[in-house]
């Protein structure tokens, strides 16, 4: 593993800029060629990567975030052609900040020899959108100003280059790196709300020239001195982890992994009385899609480490994840997009402050399924006391630290319905992506555990974006686990409650305003204000026998509010079983079976009735039936780190109407992690 900064220039290739007039506008004369400021600039940031080698060659990865100056908006007051009808002099633009940085997953390949390296390199980046903006026109009046969003792309950014390096000391090396930036296409829409609107369509598209220093951490992980400790330890997870051969006990100095995981889902025509905005289409449907992460942790002091996930999402959730209250594709970004594009989803800090309760030793609480692969991703192993307090602070999932359940949590690993892998009631904070910003605190002892935090909501229900402003819209929740033997059989149970304090509709308002203003199907932002949308929910795992264990889940919220985050559902009830291949002799394998019921409160039962959407569904009219959902799948391990699995899910009721469905739902999933 290595780290380091880089410093350098960048030479954009268009400078130009053109609002081309579209809806309302009858010909090319009506466009505008605002002169362009976009420059060339400096770029500054920061890396991290892993290298292998063999012989001279080495290959490997390498993620950054940089600074790009120079590329901004049009900005001030421009002279019109002669030739705009009806004769506008002049017009105005206002630019706001744009995404003036690049990130990148890029892999390496290069040659060695001696203390030099010539590689190539190339992967998928971010950055580099158009911030939002606003348009004035000479004349007058309302119509005359156009409003336009953030800039959005359908195509892949991408970076591509090369480099040299050189070390010129044993744990550092300088480089020089060319790279070929493409971010994108990127389209701009301004709209005056009357039918008018101009687009504005730029090619980002840089050279860049950068060098860096590099410091390399080495093999071994071991640290001198005093002990330090990681919050779990796990045996087997030192290769490639900066971990000790001759000392597995060793803690881990930094941990580097990656996972990919691809599913295919298709169903075939089902009887439905009518198709909606939000339902599957009835005719049949097939969607591919995937995720791939990057899992590096760097321990920083005693019991302290920061951890960093960039991720790239490809493809769609069956049906573009709506249809389904239990939505059937929980391994893919909800957010779906032909081309691959790169998010950091997460990066935190995460200290264990140990409470001297105990011998420190291997901590035998693994987790969840989530969590068996966060013993390597996102965990950097170490002993700890068995008594301790751990702190979580920054960017992570909620389900990262709550709710989870060692037979049913990670949809990469076992069930991939959503109603299988937390409480379906649970209406956690997140953005789009199921991440947010938030503090998680997890206080165990010898057979309990105590957890809270408290996490920031999206800034409009299921929006794209996470509320900036600290606790003006936010979650609080509370869980306490309780360990224990049933017939000399391992299990535990877990309580957990939450609230959410935000500016949410009260459905019962949401309909009484579409009465007063005939204004149907009922719109579910009509009428919102500040309140608290309460819930909860109890979670129980029991192993039955070793290598069978039983699963199940029960919750509530207060369905007279709006759907926040996730998801729409007031009650439910999920239970199953997952067997391991050990039982068959097939010790990699996995079989799983499980069935769920969930139900909408009677205020959302009337709103769906009148045609209203909502995050995952809305068929446009509803004959209410609660939502049934069954999931069968069987794994095939290929070794520990490479499987596929066969699924099946059956939907009765789905989006909990009886005139559509059931629905048969088959995928065919396929992961590979290191």
């Amino acid at each position: 593993m290595y780290m380091g900064a880089s410093l350098g220039g960048a030479l954009p290739l268009h400078a130009g800029e053109r609002l081309q007039a579209t809806s309302g506008f009858g010909a090319p004369v009506f466009d505008l060629y605002p002169s362009g400021v976009t420059r060339p600039g400096v770029t500054v940031g920061a890396q991290v990567g892993y290298n292998w080698q063999s012989g001279p060659v080495v290959w490997g990865f390498e993620t950054d975030l940089s600074l790009l100056d120079g590329r901004r908006g049009p900005h001030g007051l421009f002279p019109a052609s002669p030739a705009y009808v009806p004769g506008l002099p002049a017009y105005a633009l206002s630019a706001n900040s744009s995404a003036n940085f690049f990130a990148s997953i890029r892999g390496r390949v290069g040659y060695a020899w001696d203390r030099s390296l010539f590689y190539l390199t190339g992967g998928v980046a971010a950055g580099g959108a158009r911030g939002p903006a606003t348009l004035t026109l000479g004349a007058s009046g309302p119509d005359a100003v156009f409003s336009a969003p953030w800039s959005q792309s359908s195509r892949m950014k991408y970076a591509i280059g090369a480099g040299f390096e050189y070390a010129f000391a044993d744990n550092w090396s300088a480089r020089a790196e060319y790279l070929f930036l493409n971010q994108s296409l990127n389209t701009q829409v301004f709209d005056n709300g009357a039918g008018y609107s101009y687009a504005s369509r730029m090619r980002n598209e840089n050279h860049l020239l950068r060098f860096g220093l590099n410091y390399h951490f080495g093999e071994k992980s071991e640290i001198p001195g005093e002990l330090h400790y990681g919050q779990h330890a796990h045996d087997g997870q030192n290769s490639g982890n900066g971990g000790n051969a001759a000392d597995p006990d060793a803690p881990e100095r930094y941990s580097v992994h990656a996972q990919t995981t691809n599913v295919v889902q298709a169903y075939p025509r089902f009887r439905a009385l009518y198709d909606g905005p939000n339902s599957f289409p009835s005719g049949g449907k097939a969607n591919v899609g995937s995720t791939t992460n990057l899992f590096l942790g760097l321990r920083l002091w005693d019991g302290g480490a920061v951890y960093f996930n960039p991720e790239i999402d490809a493809g769609y959730g069956l049906a573009n994840s709506v249809g389904a209250a239990s939505y059937v594709n929980a391994a893919v970004a909800k957010v779906g997009r032909a081309a691959p594009y790169m998010r950091f989803q997460r990066y935190f800090l995460r200290q264990i402050i140990g409470l001297n309760g105990g011998e420190r030793q291997r901590d035998p609480d693994v987790g969840a399924r989530s969590e068996v692969l966060e013993s390597t991703q996102n965990q950097i192993s170490g002993k700890v006391d068995k008594n301790r307090i751990v702190l979580t602070l920054g960017k992570f999932a909620v389900g990262d630290v709550f709710d989870d359940n060692v037979y049913a949590h990670d949809p990469t690993t076992g069930f991939l319905n959503f109603a299988f892998n937390t409480l379906g009631a649970f209406d956690y904070a997140a953005d789009a992506w199921g991440y947010t910003y938030g503090l998680a605190a997890e206080w165990k002892q010898d057979w309990w555990t105590a957890r809270g935090g408290v996490f920031q909501l999206s800034t409009v229900p299921n929006g794209l974006d996470i509320e900036p402003q600290l606790f003006r819209q936010f979650m609080g929740v509370a869980e306490f686990e309780a360990r224990y033997d049933l017939f000399e059989q391992p299990g535990a149970i877990k309580f957990l409650v939450y609230g959410d304090n935000g500016y949410l509709s009260k459905i019962d308002d949401v309909i009484r305003y579409a009465y007063l203003a005939g204004d149907f199907p009922p719109r579910v932002d009509a009428a919102r204000g500040r309140a608290v949308k309460t819930g909860g929910g109890i979670n129980v795992k029991q192993q039955v026998a070793p290598h069978l264990g039983f699963f199940l889940r029960a919750s509530m919220a207060d369905g007279r509010y709006e759907t926040v985050d996730y998801t729409d559902i007031d009650r439910s009830i999920a239970f199953g079983f997952v067997a391991g291949g050990a039982l068959w002799g097939c010790d990699d394998d996995e079989i799983g079976v499980a069935g769920a019921l969930s139900g909408l409160h009677g205020d959302r039962v009337r709103y769906f009735g009148l045609g209203g959407t909502s995050v995952y569904i809305g068929d446009g009219a509803l004959s209410y039936a609660g939502e049934k959902n069954m999931e069968a799948y069987y794994k095939i391990g290929f070794g520990k780190n490479i499987d596929a699995t066969f699924d099946y899910q059956l939907l009765v009721n789905p989006a909990h109407n009886s005139a559509r469905g059931p629905v048969n739902i088959f995928g065919l999933r396929l992961r590979a992690a290191f």
